[in-house]
């Protein structure tokens, strides 16, 4: 078996290298997460000076779907192709959920003077995103149990 001829000092790397690949999945999966977090916030806008329930609300569903792929990833006895975590979890997950928007929210609601309903969101958002990824991680490790793997 020949081995690949060595890259000179300083050359970049081909489009069609692995690491190309990767950035390209990451890249168009977190173009599709960040469209489809947009259209959530297009069709259940926040009201002014209202609690931001659609970032709250895209932040849980994104984690919760996190903790379902990464378990399906990691756990599930299947050969997976090697774009799909980033495709998916960095790409489309990592562009749906939008933890800058949750600082932005709280930023505007401080600004407006809405200091407990800041700290609410605050504090609600990581919590129940973390709560999210680690019930949806268990639910599917029992449905994975259960059905045999």
């Amino acid at each position: 078996m020949s081995k690949a001829p060595a890259r000179p000092a300083g050359a970049t790397r081909t489009a069609g290298s692995p690491r190309a690949r990767t950035v390209a999945a990451v890249a168009l999966g977190g173009g599709a997460g960040a469209a489809a977090r947009h259209a959530a916030a297009v069709h259940w806008p926040t009201p002014a000076h209202g609690f931001p329930w659609t970032t709250l609300g895209v932040n849980i569903a994104g984690c919760a779907l996190i903790g379902v792929l990464m378990v399906l990833l990691t756990e599930a006895r299947r050969t997976r192709h090697p774009l799909l975590r980033p495709f998916l979890g960095t790409g489309v997950l990592g562009g749906f959920t939008t933890f800058s928007t949750y600082t932005v929210d709280i930023a505007r609601l401080l600004a407006e003077g809405h200091a407990r309903t800041a700290l609410t969101c605050l504090v609600a958002t990581p919590l129940a995103a973390l709560t999210a990824v680690w019930l949806a991680a268990q639910a599917t490790r029992g449905l994975l149990k259960g059905a045999g793997r």
